[in-house]
């Protein structure tokens, strides 16, 4: 059992000044203001300073990260993905897989399910190969394909927590049908549909946006597409990329008021650039530039392609824009969790796994705490 005093706490409901929290083993155990009083259990408790502490961030929507990329066979390249965000403040995320030939993605599939047993990652996310070729961004259009009933099953192994679909694509609707059978999540995204194929997409069972606006047809006034859809249908989680590139800050502010932050997740879509030079990189079997953080397409349409965004600077950048404290962190670590049935994760509560960032003024990590244990 240790007691902590901390500048302030960010609550579900509040931001709590000159407060303390308890955590005993993996779980949060208490918390409050210290003109409230402190617990009395005879222990001097520590002082972390005058650090801003926000709940672990939840990312559903990662890549790669630190040079190296969850699309591998390799367990150990995939645990520095996932220990390079967990500096960053991610202490609960998904694994995301581009397209490649289904043997691969079988194969890349069982190699993470060794991290989702050790608790390191919560699942698999396959962004593709069911995907619309006319909005393929930076998957090789060569390797996507109808969801067909048995491709389907042949990629929905046990470690699999969500799939990206494009609902216009034959069998697009049976195979969402067929993706929430097995417990999964069903996502639509990469997807040229209009406004009434993406509500069918809902309807069928999906209820996620993959990278709003990103990989979709565009809103028009008379057109209102996949966008318009996914903004009005108060069923579906929105993802959004929030680093500047991707969507104007603007945008995002239409999409926080159409929607509100118990609707919107903030991701990073990173690949294995993040954290790392400028140069070129891989994106499954593309190869990506990255320039001043920007990564795009080596060749061809020079698409944007994933992102070196972290979910700390995500935090930072809806905090800076005048999103407040509490409704950053429901975006950013409470709405995911909650959405994806994790519980256990996502929020300072107590009961709760001690997942906590600290943060200093300008709102940089300082340190991270996962399951009671600081990083190091």
């Amino acid at each position: 059992m240790t007691t902590y005093r901390v500048g302030r706490l960010v609550t579900p409901d509040d931001v709590l000044e000159n407060a303390w929290i308890q955590v005993v083993d993996e779980d949060i155990h208490a918390f409050g203001r210290r003109s409230e009083g402190m617990p009395a259990d005879g222990r001097r408790p520590e002082d972390l300073g005058d650090v801003t502490v926000v709940p672990g961030f939840v990312d559903i929507h990662t890549h790669g990260g630190g040079g190296s990329s969850y699309s591998t066979t390799d367990p150990e390249e995939a645990r520095k993905v996932a220990a390079f965000h967990a500096k960053h403040g991610t202490t609960t995320t998904l694994a995301s897989l581009v397209s490649a030939p289904l043997d691969v993605i079988v194969s890349q599939t069982a190699c993470l399910a060794e991290l989702v047993a050790d608790g390191v990652i919560a699942g698999v996310h396959l962004e593709g190969p069911f995907l619309s070729k006319a909005r393929c961004g930076a998957h090789d259009p060569a390797l996507l394909r109808p969801p067909l009933k048995d491709d389907v099953a042949m990629v929905l192994g046990d470690a699999v927590r969500m799939v990206t679909i494009a609902p216009e694509l034959e069998n697009g609707l049976e195979a969402i049908r067929q993706i929430g059978d097995a417990g999964k999540v069903a996502a639509l995204g990469h997807t040229d549909a209009t406004y009434e194929q993406m509500v069918a997409g809902v309807d069928a069972g999906a209820t996620v946006a993959t990278h709003l606006f990103n990989g979709m047809r565009p809103f028009h006034h008379r057109d209102p597409g996949p966008v318009g859809a996914a903004l009005n249908d108060q069923r579906l989680l929105l993802e959004v990329i929030n680093d500047g590139m991707h969507l104007d800050p603007q945008v995002v502010r239409v999409a926080l008021a159409a929607a509100g932050v118990n609707r919107i997740a903030l991701i990073t879509d990173a690949m294995a650039a993040a954290g790392m030079p400028d140069g070129r990189y891989q994106l499954g079997d593309l190869a990506v530039d990255v320039t001043n953080g920007l990564v795009t397409l080596a060749e061809g349409t020079h698409s944007i392609a994933g992102s070196t965004l972290t979910m700390d600077v995500a935090y930072r950048n809806a905090v800076k824009a005048g999103v407040s404290l509490v409704d950053a962190s429901r975006m950013a670590s409470t709405t995911p969790a909650q959405h994806f049935g994790w519980y256990d994760v996502g929020s300072i509560e107590t009961g709760k796994r001690a997942d906590l960032v600290l943060l200093d003024d300008e709102y940089t990590v300082q340190e991270v705490m996962r399951a009671g244990s600081w990083l190091d």
